[in-house]
């Protein structure tokens, strides 16, 4: 999977938004796991660099706004509420002014959690250089008319220009932008009709157009809700894939980080356990014998009445005759 993200989603992250940055964890995840093909422009770099501090400072000025003024007639100071109110009030004022240094002293630092997550994504991505070439192909863009740009800025016409040089013929991009330069005038939840056509026209493929990160996750991995969600289930593709013992055992150790599995994933898991030769035919291996059962425990219920019987039938094939057992329960 092909992706883009624009300059404006990354900053959206340091303001008032519905995503957050488990949004940004998720996509970190994607990109070590190979799922996705993240392209990062020079240019995207650039822009985030020069727009971070407005966009915090932004989101701080509200912050530094949300004091709590209080006044009282005088006729309240004879009263022992009024005290109470006055000592809440000092309570809010110095913890308000301790969060405002704390986070005064990351955002110089450049350590808080939105900077941490998009440096691993930047450093995780498919890095593109503006090059000369791709400058003097964004200025004729931009000296005949054609989109994307604005107010004389070549940005927009400079990362065009280093997508459709750089991802390969045939592959759908997934374009993530809140940039109204990519949207349609006649439908702002549909793509430039130009760019579109133009993208078509030399990637043989089609944009997948999108305003948020989140609704991103949403057509693609609607069952995801946390990152460490997404890495159990990369784990247990990859026990079900697996194709020979030491992929199995690779798989398991993974899944063993787990405490918790849905029932979805419990059957996912025992029907991997039953249907892949590479992890039956190894049931008896310690690691993968106390996974699975620490696994079953408490979804016995869950899981599909033909591997459950399979189960018993390969748990009870792998134990000494005199400790066979008839149920999965007991474990």
């Amino acid at each position: 999977m092909h992706l883009f993200i624009d300059t404006n989603i990354f900053l959206s992250f340091y303001h008032l938004t519905s995503d957050d940055l488990e949004e940004l964890r998720k996509l970190a995840v994607l990109l070590e796991q190979k799922k996705v093909v993240l392209y990062l422009t020079d240019q995207v770099v650039v822009e985030f660099q020069r727009n971070r501090d407005g966009k915090i400072a932004d989101a701080l000025k509200g912050l530094k706004d949300q004091r709590l003024s209080l006044q009282f007639p005088q006729l309240c100071k004879d009263y022992a509420e009024y005290a109470e109110l006055r000592a809440l009030q000092k309570k809010y004022e110095d913890a308000h002014g301790a969060l405002l240094e704390k986070v005064s002293q990351d955002v110089a630092s450049a350590t808080l959690k939105a900077d941490e997550t998009i440096r691993e994504l930047f450093a995780k991505a498919t890095r593109i250089e503006t090059v000369s070439e791709l400058v003097a192909k964004a200025k004729l863009r931009f000296e005949i008319g054609n989109p994307p740009g604005k107010d004389g800025s070549l940005g927009d016409a400079i990362n065009w220009e280093a997508l459709l040089e750089h991802v390969p013929v045939g592959n759908d991009l997934h374009f993530i932008t809140d940039d109204r330069d990519y949207v349609s005038v006649l439908d702002e939840n549909q793509f430039k009709g130009f760019l579109l056509n133009e993208w078509i026209g030399h990637k043989k493929s089609a944009i997948r157009f999108y305003r948020r990160l989140s609704s991103f996750f949403k057509d693609h991995f609607p069952q995801i809700n946390l990152a460490s969600e997404l890495e159990k289930e990369f784990a247990i593709q990859a026990l079900a894939a697996s194709r020979n013992f030491s992929q199995t055992h690779e798989a398991i150790a993974q899944l063993a980080k787990y405490t918790q599995f849905t029932g979805t994933q419990v059957n996912d898991i025992m029907r991997a356990a039953v249907s892949n030769r590479q992890v039956f035919w190894i049931i008896k291996d310690q690691d993968v014998d106390q996974f699975l059962r620490f696994a079953i425990l408490g979804h016995e219920k869950d899981i599909e009445g033909t591997n459950f019987i399979e189960l018993q039938r390969l748990f009870a094939k792998n134990q000494p005759v005199e400790e066979k057992v008839i149920a999965i329960a007991p474990f």
